[in-house]
């Protein structure tokens, strides 16, 4: 595999295991967040581990007058870069719904960010006519709960761009893949109530990077959780705003 491949938020576990799974199968790898010590030992160690080159620089999701600049740079270093993984992102909690104030945060962090970076990138690939994009989205966007529906409102957001940006790119031989994961054993959901078919940051990593060997446009990790959105998504709103979900 002769890529070399960006993943914004690159501290989160989905995000390692990510790296890890894209530098087992040889790509070179940029590594971006806005915690730079922790990005250097990962970094470290996907190169020890893989012998991969491995770059790292600051990112930060929510500076968005930064972002034109932060691409030059990761371009400038990694000439041939090839993809792009968006894996940053920021739960909230209940009070978002309250405060506007949390909950611009929370959609800032997941959507507008994303669409700020992802333009930037859309627009170096287009013309290079390859290179990928994968956006992790979240199954909470496919319909909004009670829970958490200002993080869901955010992540249906992002899909739904992800899927213009899609249909933009395919003339140009660009992929846009949306991966949509259910529950994941990572810190963000440490000790939520309620979470059920928990899957682990590992696997999840290992078919964001499969998922470029096969043909679906939108993956949901892992694949039953399509299933269990499909009843979601079809529950008459009636019986749904009744649920305590």
């Amino acid at each position: 595999m002769s890529e070399a491949v960006l993943i914004l938020g690159a501290t989160s576990a989905i995000a390692r295991a990510t790296a890890a799974a894209f530098a087992a199968r040889g790509a070179a790898l940029y590594l971006a967040s806005r915690d730079l010590d922790e990005l250097e030992r990962i970094s470290a160690d996907l190169h020890l581990r893989h012998g991969v080159e491995v770059r790292y620089g600051l990112f930060d999701a929510e500076a968005t007058e930064t972002h034109e600049a932060f691409l030059q740079a990761v371009i400038k270093a990694m000439p041939d870069l090839s993809g792009v993984v968006v894996a940053f992102g920021y739960l909230g909690d209940q009070q978002a719904a309250r405060d506007f104030k949390l909950g611009a945060k929370v959609i800032a962090s997941n959507f507008t960010g994303a669409a700020s970076i992802l333009s930037y990138c859309a627009n170096y690939f287009e013309p290079l006519k390859h290179g990928f994009i994968i956006g992790i989205s979240s199954v909470a966007g496919d319909r909004g709960r009670q829970s958490n529906y200002v993080y869901g409102a955010a992540k249906g957001a992002l899909s739904l761009y992800l899927q213009g940006l899609r249909n933009r790119l395919f003339a140009s031989g660009v992929r846009v893949i949306t991966v949509k994961p259910g529950f994941v054993d990572t810190a963000m959901t440490f000790g939520l109530p309620g979470l059920f078919l928990v899957a682990s940051p590992q696997a999840i990593g290992e078919r964001i990077a499969r998922a470029l060997d096969k043909s679906a446009d939108v993956v949901y990790l892992p694949w039953f959780w399509r299933y269990i959105m499909l009843i979601i998504q079809h529950i008459p709103e009636p019986i749904f705003k009744r649920l305590k979900l």
